[in-house]
């Protein structure tokens, strides 16, 4: 084999799939087999899933390629729907079971 047919292999989406399984791997880990309070599992594996976002955004969609103000841009607006979905989510289950306690 010629060394240019070694230089196709996807080895970046490789290291980001094995690191993905492994912080996800860690996250179930943390939660089923410690002792930390609820509280310092939630914050651990809410830190473990904005690096697993991280690697996924440089890994697999390739943030560091295309067009910087539109890519930015559209980043952006992304991680604002992104919070507008997880916030009203939970305001809307907290919502219900203050209504389902009455």
């Amino acid at each position: 084999m010629t060394q240019n047919s070694h230089s196709n292999f996807p080895w970046n989406h490789v290291i980001g799939f094995i690191l993905s399984i492994a912080l996800t791997l860690l996250s179930v880990w943390i939660a089923l087999y410690t002792s930390l309070s609820i509280t310092a599992i939630i914050w651990i594996i809410v830190s473990l899933a904005i690096i697993q976002a991280g690697i996924q955004l440089f890994m697999f969609m390739h943030i560091r390629e295309g067009e910087g103000g539109a890519q930015v841009f559209t980043m952006v607006y992304s991680a604002i729907i992104g919070v507008i979905i997880v916030a009203g989510t939970i305001w809307v289950i907290n919502s219900m079971m203050h209504s389902m306690s009455m």
